[in-house]
């Protein structure tokens, strides 16, 4: 099943740009319905390589919605188009954080689960860029709004980033002092972080120091798993350990 994503517009200042976002794959829970993932892909990737991943997983109660990114100019890259969940100028520590665009793509993620029934759990994960945004937005639940100050509207169960990055680490601290509420749900959301010591792209340590750092935000239920010579990919090994866990976490009865 697919569908043609619509276009979500951002605030940053007084700017505003509309991001269209592409096509949408769903993977239908082959058991019972219990929880709703979206799973965002890594930098010039789409949504249809990973729901045909997520489809193997012997998780029969989780519906997978798979969204594809917009097209957009990447300053890495000179400019150059790609499928990203926002730009990126640089994979470094000072790297500029794309707030407009995240906030676009986290609003998209949080779109795409409100429309689920509200006694099913909901969760948001991904590879990499996918990753990166999926932590944006557990930390924009925890906060309660986005960066742009819109209310954050889903209740999320879990969040999942493999081979990825925590954005807006710098910040984060700051922001979440004195909001109401917020050190709860950062207590109460689990989060599973995984990174192989051997990835090119994305280094390991910047993994561990999004782990480290979320830690230190009052995000208590935080597992960080390592794998020795696994690049930027996905193993078997490291996909058993999220369907562990997801089951685990979110309460799943783990058969048809």
């Amino acid at each position: 099943m697919s569908f043609t994503g619509a276009s979500v517009g951002s605030v940053a200042g007084t700017a505003r740009r509309a991001f269209e976002f592409g096509q949408t794959y769903v993977v239908k829970p082959k058991g019972k319905h219990q929880a709703t993932i979206v799973w965002l892909h890594g930098l010039g990737d789409n949504g249809s390589s990973w729901s045909n991943l997520l489809e193997t997983l012997p998780l029969p109660n989780i519906k997978w919605i798979c969204p594809t990114a917009p097209q957009r100019p990447i300053t890495l890259f000179g400019g150059f188009p790609s499928t990203a969940w926002f730009d990126v100028n640089d994979l470094s520590e000072n790297a500029i954080d794309d707030n407009e665009g995240l906030d676009a793509s986290a609003t998209y993620v949080a779109s795409l689960l409100a429309t689920e029934p509200s006694h099913i759990k909901l969760g948001v994960g991904g590879f990499s860029m996918g990753a990166a945004t999926s932590l944006y937005s557990a930390t924009c639940f925890v906060r309660g709004k986005y960066e742009n100050g819109n209310s954050y509207p889903v209740n999320l169960s879990a969040a999942v980033g493999l081979s990825g990055w925590l954005p807006c680490a710098k910040t984060l601290t700051s922001k979440l002092e004195g909001v109401e509420g917020a050190v709860n749900r950062a207590t109460s959301l689990p989060i599973l972080l995984c990174h192989g010591k051997g990835d090119d792209v994305v280094p390991y340590n910047y993994g561990e120091k999004s782990s480290q750092k979320l830690r230190s935000c009052g995000f208590q239920d935080v597992a960080f798993k390592s794998y020795t010579a696994l690049g930027h990919y996905t193993i078997p090994e490291e996909m058993d350990e999220v369907c562990g866990w997801l089951t685990s976490k979110l309460g799943l009865e783990g058969k048809s």
